[in-house]
């Protein structure tokens, strides 16, 4: 039977080598294999599907909660919920980061303004977000400006 130990150590570092290859090799074969088209997110998903239900099915299943703070503090005690709950971010801030570097691809955005942004995913998940939409939403600006003053 493998550890929450174990699992967080097989799960961190294939985020680990996700995060950097969105940011130093975005359109290269292995990243686009491995996170852009996904495939290591949903497996974060089903990682985190599978540890949830066998949390939840465990002897510490009925502890904690969602109804207060002290009821998720009782839910993180338990290192399964705790691994769960990494997962969760882990999966989550990969496929927000994923999507950055996609829509950014898409619309023309050079990827080194791009990088603070999918660091700061990385680092702060909500906070890279905001950034990256400040990002989009200046270049589209430009472009708007740029197009105009050729008409």
């Amino acid at each position: 039977m493998p550890t929450p130990d174990f699992l967080f150590s097989l799960a961190n570092p294939a985020a680990l080598l996700s995060w950097a290859l969105l940011m130093l090799a975005p359109r290269s074969r292995f990243a686009k294999a491995l996170v852009l088209n996904g495939a290591l997110p949903l497996g974060l998903a089903a990682a985190y599907a599978a540890l949830i239900a066998a949390h939840y099915l465990g002897p510490h299943g009925g502890e904690g909660g969602f109804g207060s703070l002290a009821q998720v503090a009782a839910l993180f005690r338990d290192p399964w919920a705790l691994l769960t709950g990494w997962v969760h971010y882990l999966c989550f801030d990969l496929f927000t980061g994923a999507w950055e570097a996609r829509d950014a691809q898409r619309r023309g955005l050079p990827h080194a303004l791009v990088v603070p942004a999918l660091a700061l995913t990385f680092l702060f998940g909500p906070v890279g977000l905001l950034l990256y939409f400040g990002l989009r939403g200046l270049w589209a600006r430009k472009a708007k400006t740029a197009s105009s003053s050729i008409n």
